[in-house]
């Protein structure tokens, strides 16, 4: 088994099923509008780049095809190996194995902090959160993507799956926070009805995937999701 940075909180998804969740990636959001939404907020053209669970490093040639460098920061060792072994003809790309609560990161170091999916879900991610306070320079903003249990299908699938999880606790924490919000409708579009089983089956419980499996016809899955975001300085 590969290392893990002590501290690090397991993902169910694509630590233990890396060809799928890349298929999950491949899937999501085709439309852009993710990406479009950050770039609205703050662009990261010219700037440093960090990809905080960057995972195989899915979105790093993305972001290093207009930013001057990009940084991708992942706690699991096998997963960071991957990511590097992608990015390794991109020069502007680096790839470090460190947690999201100790970044190796000078101070003021970052324009844009990028977190897809990687488990900030509010309440004890508070050294997360200082972290990115440390690194990112004025003028620079951070944000989190992150699921919305609260609308569609989706949400209901994934509350049945995690019910420890307060989405009342949550929106608390970021309000406390002071970071801004957004919904993001997202989707996902699959080419094989196989793909999208193999996704939902890492997604959730056996017997809530198969409930999704049931009530989604077709190959596209709608995928809602929360933008939150936060400025740093003037």
């Amino acid at each position: 088994m590969a290392s893990i940075t002590t501290g690090a909180i397991p993902s169910p998804n694509i630590w233990n099923n890396p060809k799928t969740y890349e298929l999950e990636n491949r899937a999501v959001d085709p439309d852009g509008l993710a990406d479009a939404a950050i770039t609205a907020i703050r662009s990261w053209s010219g700037g440093t780049v960090l990809d905080v669970g960057c995972g195989t490093g899915f979105h790093l040639p993305g972001y290093a095809r207009t930013a001057a460098a990009v940084i991708g920061v992942e706690p699991h060792a096998g997963l960071a190996a991957l990511a590097a072994r992608r990015c390794r003809d991109l020069r502007n790309v680096t790839v470090r194995t460190a947690a999201a609560q100790d970044l190796p990161l000078p101070d003021a170091s970052v324009d844009v902090a990028v977190a897809r999916w990687a488990y900030f879900f509010g309440p004890g991610c508070e050294p997360g959160l200082a972290e990115l306070s440390r690194v990112v320079r004025r003028g620079g903003a951070a944000f989190i993507i992150d699921l919305d249990a609260t609308r569609g299908p989706f949400g209901h699938w994934f509350a049945r799956s995690v019910p420890q999880y307060d989405p009342a606790a949550v929106e608390a924490f970021w309000s406390r926070q002071g970071w801004h919000r957004r919904e993001l409708d997202l989707r996902m579009v699959f080419t094989d009805r196989a793909d999208l089983e193999a996704v939902l089956r890492i997604e959730f419980t056996p017997e809530v995937a198969e409930q999704a499996i049931a009530e989604t016809p077709g190959l596209v899955v709608p995928y809602p999701n929360v933008l939150r975001w936060r400025h740093y300085g003037p």
